[in-house]
């Protein structure tokens, strides 16, 4: 299994919560070739379920849950996005509401 953490060392604290999904357009083929690509944007906890809704909202997305714990995906390829300030969701320039 590929996995892929992009959150430097402070984020491991202050982006502790995870929206996650399998990715269907990934999944099967390139570094996931035989299994799924799973996915999940690390966040703050107040920025949660607006990331949750733009995950939820995107239509290659299924299975999408929030994780506050350890992830553990069983899956071919796993990528930990870190969301900022400045990600759409959080800005406003993509509203899911």
């Amino acid at each position: 299994m590929t996995y892929v953490d992009d959150r430097d060392a402070s984020q491991m604290t202050t982006h502790r919560v995870l929206v996650v999904a399998t990715d269907k357009f990934l999944s099967g083929w390139g570094r996931a070739e035989g299994g799924a690509s799973r996915c999940a944007w690390a966040c703050e906890p107040h920025n949660v379920e607006k990331i949750y809704r733009w995950v939820q909202s995107r239509p290659e997305m299924k299975r999408v849950a929030i994780v506050t714990g350890k992830w553990r995906p069983d899956c071919a390829h796993a990528h930990v996005y870190v969301v900022t300030d400045n990600h759409p969701a959080v800005d406003g320039t993509y509203n899911v509401d």
